[in-house]
């Protein structure tokens, strides 16, 4: 059962292509005051389709033609932020979570954190709004 409340704010928030932003969603839960899945959830039983992660792991284009991430894996990973990578990782993958909390952390962007999984072979698991 979709709420409403919920289903209301991502009317709001929509783009010009009827997507929900993952900062859309976020900003939607915060304001809520509810769980980012639940956010994830309710577009996704409003048929509402999710773009432009902030990790940049999708929504930025066209899957089949490639373009749908902006992360590409980083020149140089530096020691402390492998090491932290490594430290959470949980059943080899890193969760967005996980990735969100180092890059606060150490005072750098998220989609750093995603460069630097990238270059160490390591994906990115369990999406907040549960797009993957």
């Amino acid at each position: 059962m979709v709420d409403e409340r919920i289903a209301e704010e991502i009317r709001r928030h929509l783009d010009s292509e009827g997507m929900l932003s993952c900062a859309a969603a976020f900003r939607i839960a915060e304001e809520l005051d509810v769980e980012p899945l639940a956010v994830g959830q309710t577009a996704d039983e409003m048929g509402v389709r999710l773009n432009r992660c902030q990790l940049g792991l999708f929504g930025y284009g066209p899957k089949a033609e490639g373009r749908h991430k902006i992360v590409q894996p980083a020149e140089v990973v530096e020691p402390e932020l492998a090491q932290a990578i490594h430290d959470r990782l949980q059943e080899g993958r890193l969760a967005c979570l996980a990735a969100w909390e180092i890059a606060a952390e150490m005072d750098i962007p998220k989609t750093a954190v995603s460069a630097a999984a990238e270059a160490l072979e390591i994906r990115i698991a369990r999406c907040q709004l549960g797009a993957f």
